[in-house]
């Protein structure tokens, strides 16, 4: 007997942050091409739609897939808009109301989806950024919430401008004539590759097909249409193709504390293949994904489960792998381009203490 490979519908043990990815990126059309572009504008404050009805109960879920819905929108800064949107909308008259308050918005946001690193982390960061100031113990009420409204909305600018950021560090990097070796469909990889375009650079990008989601070919998509030459490799000709690249340019779901980085699945093995051949692997990865975990083996990993479609039924005795990502050692990774700097691997765990503190 013979089974349909999982789909959305028929799984639901699929992680919630692969669904929204693959609801954003499963197909190429001219409707999201269009969300994209107009997503360069600057984004609406967070209270705009959140006070249109003050009397309705404000659940942060709803506030957090109202902002997730932007499809240039990371899901981590999605969820510290919606955060900040608890503050605005708190009833709470003392500050230890609202720091209850929003503590059980934060749980509950990372309850969502267990298996997401960065929505953990972001999450994590925010409570820390906006609540750490000793200061709001002296204040009346109602100017330690304005305070505290002020610090949540600035981190979440400081957060979306963290791709852009990245985008420029990591421009001395990119150099006239090289070839690059991208995997799967990263939105600030992405804008690295857009600026430097825009900026006349003349290179190659090599885009692995990202099975069994496509996220490469989309990403072949939109570097055709900034007129990058590209060339669309199928995932197991990654060694194949390796002598032609000059560097290899990930994204990452988490940074954890060993300055390793959990990815899309095949980066891990990507990264053993340009150790090897002596190519450096920069990873492109914002702040508010720096997590406080430490990965020994691929075990660690918490399981993310995503669909795998092979185009044929298979058996129901036929196991079928449908882990989303792997973890890649730190000794494997060149640079980290974050919006904190270019750190060597080395330096991540020093970056979270500070971040953390």
């Amino acid at each position: 007997m013979e089974s349909e490979a999982p789909t959305m519908e028929n799984n639901p043990k699929i992680s919630a942050y692969y669904q929204t990815r693959l609801a954003h990126f499963g197909v190429v059309s001219t409707e999201w091409l269009a969300q994209a572009q107009s997503a360069t504008n600057p984004l609406p404050s967070s209270s705009t739609d959140s006070d249109t009805d003050k009397d309705t109960n404000f659940s942060v879920i709803d506030e957090f897939n109202r902002w997730r819905s932007h499809p240039d929108l990371a899901e981590a800064v999605a969820a510290i808009r919606a955060l900040a949107a608890v503050i605005s909308s708190s009833k709470a008259s003392t500050m230890m109301q609202l720091e209850i308050e929003l503590k059980n918005a934060s749980d509950t946001l990372k309850a969502w989806d267990t298996t997401s690193i960065s929505l953990t982390a972001a999450s994590d960061l925010f409570m820390r950024y906006v609540t750490r100031t000793s200061a709001l113990e002296f204040e009346e009420f109602n100017s330690a919430k304005s305070r505290l409204i002020e610090r949540a909305d600035k981190f979440g600018e400081i957060s979306y401008k963290a791709r852009k950021i990245i985008a420029m560090l990591s421009q001395d990097f990119i150099f006239d004539g090289c070839t690059i070796l991208v995997h799967g469909f990263s939105r600030v990889v992405f804008e690295v590759l857009k600026l430097a375009a825009h900026n006349k650079k003349r290179f190659r990008v090599f885009c692995t097909e990202g099975r069994p989601d496509r996220t490469g070919l989309r990403l072949s998509h939109e570097l055709a249409k900034l007129d990058v030459p590209v060339k669309l490799v199928i995932d197991s000709a990654v060694a194949y193709t390796m002598d032609e690249v000059d560097m290899v340019i990930v994204g990452a779901d988490g940074v954890v504390e060993s300055g390793g980085i959990i990815n899309m699945m095949g980066t891990y093995q990507i990264a053993l293949v340009a150790k090897s051949m002596n190519k450096p692997v920069y990873v492109a990865a914002e702040s508010y994904k720096f997590a406080r975990h430490y990965l020994l083996d691929q075990k660690d990993l918490v399981p993310a489960i995503r669909p795998v479609d092979f185009g044929v039924p298979i058996p129901l005795k036929v196991d079928v792998e449908c882990s989303a990502r792997d973890y890649t050692p730190p000794q494997y990774l060149t640079l980290l381009f974050t919006d904190l700097g270019v750190l060597t691997p080395s330096v991540v765990s020093d970056e979270l203490i500070q971040l953390y503190l």
